[in-house]
């Protein structure tokens, strides 16, 4: 192998990359461990017993249920956890994202620079598809069919399979495409012009989602029902909001799960209620989870998420234009850079891929902060839709969620201050005049 004058001057910051690297990894997989036993822990210590708070109003079969669900779940997620961190040390340090790199390079060279990128690309996603698969399944008709939630049947599964691996074809490529030959044309503020197209593309996709994109999936019907559908069209009017339509999505042909959302933007924005939702909800109910929505809008939550997100991809975009220059960067984590092996072909792909790679490990630590914030916002939500509708018919409206839906009443709280995004049921209720718990 033949290293360059900087690969060896930047061997010394390499090592350290891989220091720094590898015990972050082990870092974060133990405290995910340690946290996820916790919580195994803590639900299985009170699966025996409703909470005094909730005694009156959800059964014993029913805690006990969600206990299980949890167990389950929490179980395979210690699982995925060791599954992630190995294929994560197998596309890095262990050299896996450089033998697609070398093995494409090889192939195409220095005469097709874009396929030989876009190849290296698509076998990344290819390969991360291929793992996922086995614990898709084992998630959709092992776990989640246990427990009475999963209504999709092999056939569905993969028909849904087969048309997002399509959209992924069809909106990846040209996409990836795009980006790598911004990235080749436009010298060293290439990361700024790409976060553009990042942008460009997350604004259009939430004008294409609900109308273009969402019913490849599910079937999106009208509300029929005049009367939910003037009361519905009564709080937005109160609320001072308008949407496209409102609309029953078949959530039960996939998950016995319910839920309601906005979806859209501008012009586009539309009132999405699953079906499993109506059927289980009373009118005044459906109200108050419908306001608790209109809540996260009229607090600007979605705009805060745009904006807090727009300003750190800006920071981890003008972070990788600067790692994208430091050979370290890349010999620290596994991979050859191409100029060691005699190839003029940028290392676009590359770096983008080993980036987004590595990202996350570095991220997980502050991710309790983020969650710290969700949390706050759904309390906001809460409290507005208490203002607008009533305290009463939305805790009975999230009881009856948290019933259905299997959530652990006895979460551990050291795992919820970590992970959750939503309060648990103690806290959201506690703050509900008139709580039917």
């Amino acid at each position: 192998m033949a290293y360059t004058a900087d690969m060896q001057e930047a061997f010394p910051s390499s090592l350290a990359m891989t220091a720094v690297f590898a015990a972050l990894l082990v870092a974060m997989l133990l405290v995910q461990v340690w946290l996820a036993s916790r919580q195994v822990r803590h639900v299985a210590r009170h699966r025996d017993a409703v909470p005094a708070a909730f005694a009156s109003t959800i059964s014993l079969t029913a805690h006990q249920k969600a206990a299980d669900y949890t167990l389950a779940k929490s179980r395979l997620a210690l699982f995925e956890m060791a599954f992630v961190a190995a294929v994560l040390l197998g596309w890095t340090l262990l050299g896996g994202l450089d033998l697609v790199n070398r093995f494409w390079l090889g192939r195409i060279g220095d005469e097709h620079p874009m396929g030989q990128q876009l190849a290296v690309a698509g076998t990344f996603f290819l390969v991360g598809f291929l793992l996922d698969l086995p614990l898709d399944a084992w998630r959709t008709f092992r776990l989640e069919q246990r427990f009475g939630f999963n209504k999709m049947t092999p056939k569905l599964w993969l028909s849904d399979l087969v048309k997002s691996v399509g959209l992924s074809l069809l909106i990846g490529t040209p996409i990836a495409a795009f980006v790598l030959w911004v990235m080749a044309a436009t010298g060293t503020w290439w990361w700024l012009w790409v976060l553009g197209v990042f942008i460009g593309f997350n604004l259009l996709a939430l004008v294409l989602y609900p109308t273009v994109i969402a019913p490849l999936f599910n079937k999106f019907k009208p509300l029929e029902d005049e009367s939910l559908k003037a009361r519905v069209t009564a709080l937005m009017q109160r609320c001072g909001f308008s949407a496209k339509g409102l609309f029953v999505m078949d959530g039960s042909t996939r998950s016995a799960h319910a839920n309601a959302y906005f979806t859209g933007f501008g012009a586009a924005k539309r009132v999405v209620f699953f079906d499993t939702l109506l059927s289980k909800l009373s009118p005044d109910e459906v109200d108050a989870v419908l306001a608790h929505e209109l809540g996260h809008f009229r607090h600007r939550h979605l705009v805060k998420r745009i904006v807090s997100i727009l300003v750190m991809s800006l920071a981890g975009f003008a972070l990788l234009g600067w790692l994208s220059t430091q050979t370290w960067f890349f010999t620290g984590l596994g991979v050859t850079p191409n100029i060691g092996m005699g190839s003029t072909v940028p290392m676009h792909a590359v770096t983008l891929l080993l980036f987004m790679l590595v990202v996350p490990t570095f991220l997980f630590f502050i991710s309790p902060l983020m969650a710290q914030l969700s949390r706050k916002q759904e309390f906001e939500a809460d409290a507005y839709a208490i203002a607008h509708t009533n305290g009463r018919d939305l805790s009975s409206a999230l009881l009856k969620l948290y019933q259905d839906n299997a959530s652990t009443l006895t979460p551990d709280p050291l795992f919820v201050r970590f992970y959750y995004s939503h309060p648990p049921a103690s806290e959201r209720l506690a703050r509900m005049p008139g709580a039917v718990a």
